[in-house]
């Protein structure tokens, strides 16, 4: 786990966190409510089909999930049916209590707001799923903002729209290099470079590792979002 000195660390004015696998641990509920997903659409477990698609979804955690299903499934109705029952699957699961906090998410969340900087949720899922994880957990009033990808226009990552329309709605930063991009995939460090984000980096607590992050171009990587308060405020 390679973190570069804080004295390298830009004035940070705006964070923007990823949801699943890096403020919420959800034990891999994507997989399950996939597999809702597939049965939908006729693709039996155990298949060749369906291990081709599961390994799809893998490898593109962090991905707006309608954008998944649209690669998938092919047609836009059978990615909005897929979809559907995703999104029903995994509320269902969230109902049932099967997430929580990453440990220390919350209490890095309060930091950065305490410390002045604007603190922004954002995540790969519908809405409806958004506010199921954020009422589940009490997290309604955590933040000031929450995005999913319909808030920016309708494209996820790992395009930046959701970073720079935190950036544009909270007017928090006068510059894109004074915004942190923390996630726990490839994608969403590829939304953070792509928007020009000063600070990129990757937690080890979620879908992919230091190896995919560096090759994604992030400037930390760090075990935790725990982890992100001391890099930030330089208490280190």
């Amino acid at each position: 786990m390679n973190t570069p000195d804080t004295s390298d660390t830009p004035d940070i004015r705006l964070v923007v966190l990823d949801m699943a696998g890096t403020t919420v641990a959800d034990g891999g509920l994507v997989e399950r409510a996939f597999e809702a997903a597939a049965v939908e659409l006729g693709v039996a477990p155990g298949s060749a089909e369906h291990a081709e698609h599961l390994a799809y979804v893998r490898a593109t955690m962090g991905e707006s999930k309608i954008s998944v299903f649209r690669h998938l499934f092919g047609t836009e109705d059978r990615a909005r049916r897929a979809n559907t029952a995703f999104e029903k699957a995994y509320g269902d699961l969230v109902d049932a209590g099967l997430i929580a906090p990453v440990p220390g998410a919350r209490e890095a969340i309060e930091a950065l707001a305490g410390s002045g900087r604007t603190v922004v949720l954002t995540t790969g899922f519908a809405r409806v799923t958004q506010d199921a994880i954020l009422d589940a957990l009490g997290w309604r009033d955590l933040v000031p903002l929450t995005l999913c990808p319909a808030d920016a226009g309708g494209r996820g990552r790992p395009y930046p729209d959701m970073v720079l329309e935190a950036f544009v709605r909270t007017k928090a930063a006068e510059d894109v290099r004074q915004v942190a991009v923390v996630g726990d995939t490839s994608y969403d460090v590829l939304s953070g470079v792509r928007a020009g984000a000063g600070v990129v980096a990757g937690v080890l607590t979620g879908a992919h590792g230091d190896a995919e992050f560096r090759a994604a171009g992030a400037t930390h990587v760090l075990g935790s979002v725990a982890g992100l308060p001391p890099l930030l405020l330089g208490d280190r």
